[in-house]
């Protein structure tokens, strides 16, 4: 079965148009999400790209959260913020619901700037056991590059690894929009999966939750490029030696959304084929033509199954196999028998 790990839900135009109300009346008409009939959200699905995509490529199931740089962590009033992000999970619901063999939902929780992150639990909660998502987007920088928001490190964020490993979900890293000038939200992205993943190799994190599953999006930022230079900072930096950091390294898990055969190999020669999750955004930032293949950049499954050093096991648990194992509320057999 080929699973997309990392998509983003293709919503109906009025879902955004309601956004659009919300922020420029900023709570003069409530803060109530914006109801969709289950035929609405059906047909959209149907007549517009979602199935059809999934079809030309060859996927059979994809994971549906928020579009993260569409959740506004940074604006005001907060419950505005919340509001937005349980309208998407709703949306989302109604989605999965109506194609249960074709998509799962992951949450994309209000985390707010300036706040704890205990303010975005209950909506991970609500969004696991009400409406039976499967994992969570972790946006590493609500405050929208303010420099206000902890490394992974941290305390901070403790609150959130006990919820994620007491519903044992798993969660993205998936930062959200930014305010810098000095980058767009998709330069932005490579630069926070690089910070992240650092800040939890040279922490005790996974020592203190053994059993948080975290996945980084886009191949890991700079890391499996740059691995050199990260091993040597771990050394100089007194964490520990080069296999130490290769050891801690391994603890987390990386998506295939890199669009280039020569960028897959190297991420997954260094992470191993068992810590990396097929994942292409399709469609997003990456669906456009490539004059070298002939597909759409975000139609990765080609590449993978071209790279010759992988077994055909290992490019069964790249497409699929390894997401069945690591998301273990995803079941399956529900889907087929519904």
């Amino acid at each position: 079965m080929i699973i997309d790990c990392h998509s983003h839900v293709c919503a109906a135009p009025e879902l955004y148009a309601w956004k659009a109300l919300q922020t420029s009346a900023r709570g003069t008409h409530g803060f109530k999400p914006r109801a969709f009939s289950d035929e609405f959200v059906r047909d959209h699905a149907e007549t517009k790209r979602n199935l059809s995509i999934l079809d030309k490529v060859g996927t059979d199931m994809q994971f549906l959260s928020p579009r993260p740089f569409q959740m506004m962590h940074d604006e005001k009033p907060h419950q505005m913020v919340i509001a937005w992000a349980e309208a998407n999970h709703n949306y989302i619901a109604q989605q999965v619901k109506a194609f249960p063999n074709r998509f799962r939902g992951v949450a994309g929780i209000p985390q707010l700037a300036h706040e704890p992150v205990t303010v975005a639990l209950p909506e991970l909660e609500r969004c696991v056991k009400e409406l039976g998502f499967i994992g969570t987007l972790i946006d590493t920088d609500p405050g929208e590059g303010d420099n206000s928001t902890p490394t992974l490190d941290k305390e901070y964020w403790y609150p959130l690894w006990e919820k994620m490993c007491e519903l044992d979900v798993p969660g993205l890293i998936h930062s959200g929009g930014c305010r810098n000038g000095r980058e767009s939200y998709s330069q932005h992205f490579i630069t926070e999966e690089s910070l992240a993943i650092l800040s939890l190799v040279h922490s005790r994190v996974f020592e203190d939750f053994p059993n948080l599953k975290i996945i980084v999006a886009h191949g890991g930022g700079s890391i499996p490029y740059q691995i050199g230079r990260w091993r040597a900072g771990h050394v100089l930096g007194g964490h520990g030696d080069a296999a130490d950091f290769d050891r801690r390294l391994k603890k987390l898990y990386f998506d295939t959304y890199l669009h280039n055969k020569k960028s897959l190999e190297m991420l997954i020669s260094v992470a191993g084929p068992d810590r990396v999750l097929f994942g292409t955004e399709n469609p997003g930032s990456g669906s456009a033509p490539d004059p070298e293949t002939g597909h759409s950049f975000d139609d990765i499954k080609p590449l993978i199954e071209s790279i010759d050093f992988l077994s055909d096991e290992d490019k069964r648990n790249i497409l699929g196999g390894n997401a069945q194992r690591i998301f273990s509320r995803l079941n399956l057999t529900a889907a087929a028998a519904q």
